[in-house]
């Protein structure tokens, strides 16, 4: 069952394997590039090998930054659909209040004590932190990326 204390998710294919090879390999192809050029070498292939070092670390981040903003967009409309279901209300006016961070934060409260929570977060700016801490009936989200 997901609380506040284990949500975190990390995964490990991506987290463990993927970026940390890809981070030896781009180290590994400046090291040689530097030692190239330093002995006056073939720098230039050293500099195409970096390059393409460079472009491998880069895409496992860049993909998981666009799936994170993907989510954040679904979290975005959850969120307006389940205040508007609770309170016949757009969430607009509101929704402007809060931080990205603090609305990923709400959606894991349950219906009871969400739109409470919202009132508070706003008066109190509180942190993502404060704000899961707060949940009583945590809703843990199983399909995050």
């Amino acid at each position: 069952m997901q609380n506040y204390a284990n949500h975190s998710r990390y995964y490990p294919l991506h987290h463990y394997v993927v970026t940390p090879l890809t981070l030896i390999l781009l180290s590994w192809s400046f090291w040689n590039l530097a030692e190239a050029f330093a002995a006056g070498g073939d720098w230039l292939h050293g500099l195409y090998l970096s390059l393409g070092a460079l472009v491998l670390f880069l895409l496992p981040i860049m993909s998981r930054i666009y799936a994170l903003k993907n989510q954040n967009r679904i979290i975005r409309l959850e969120m307006r659909l389940r205040y508007f279901q609770l309170s016949g209300k757009p969430f607009l006016h509101l929704e402007r209040k809060l931080t990205m961070k603090q609305l990923i934060a709400l959606r894991f409260a349950g219906s009871k004590e969400l739109i409470p929570l919202i009132d508070r977060a706003i008066q109190e700016n509180l942190s993502p932190r404060e704000i899961k801490k707060s949940i009583k009936d945590w809703q843990g989200d199983y399909m995050r990326v």
